[in-house]
């Protein structure tokens, strides 16, 4: 990864928030998540409001909120330009973000009962899946969007075990 932002205090605090996430301190991480988000507002850079919105859903077991932070990353990635994210990484391109964004709307209106938006989500993800490379992450895509895929088909509305929680 080559990045080429020098000075972007935002997403390094936004990593900070994820790796204390990571690190086993959800609520620590939601605050800090929520305390930037106060400070860049639905009008920020969308290169941040995707990234911290696409992190902080992962930061909760409610399905519901986990929606809307996904709900919100997605519209920021609808507003990213490949030169915006270019000037943060050269060698990442928008179309990489929707397959998971798709996925991880489908899985949330799955998780909901909400059949049908998650029927059209995981569909979104499929289109997209070839702008992933064949990765490590290409592949936990992939297996994330068929494992969707069933429990969509199968009406299940419980949460994957290999599903991102708010537990860290």
């Amino acid at each position: 990864m080559t990045s080429t932002d020098t000075a972007d205090g935002t997403m390094d605090a936004i990593t900070r928030a994820v790796a204390l996430g990571r690190a086993g301190s959800p609520v620590a991480a939601r605050n800090t998540l929520l305390d930037l988000w106060a400070t860049m507002g639905p009008q920020g850079d969308p290169l941040h409001r995707c990234t911290l919105a696409h992190y902080l859903a992962d930061l909760y077991d409610d399905a519901a909120q986990a929606l809307c932070w996904d709900v919100r990353a997605l519209d920021a990635a609808d507003c990213l330009t490949n030169d915006r994210l270019r000037r943060h990484n050269a060698n990442l391109d928008i179309r990489g973000f929707y397959p998971s964004l798709h996925l991880n709307l489908a899985d949330n209106y799955r998780r909901l009962g909400s059949f049908d938006a998650a029927q059209r989500e995981i569909d979104a993800a499929r289109d997209c899946l070839d702008a992933l490379g064949d990765d490590g992450y290409g592949v936990m895509i992939r297996t994330a969007v068929a494992e969707v895929a069933e429990a969509i088909r199968s009406r299940t509305t419980t949460r994957r075990a290999s599903a991102p929680n708010g537990h860290g």
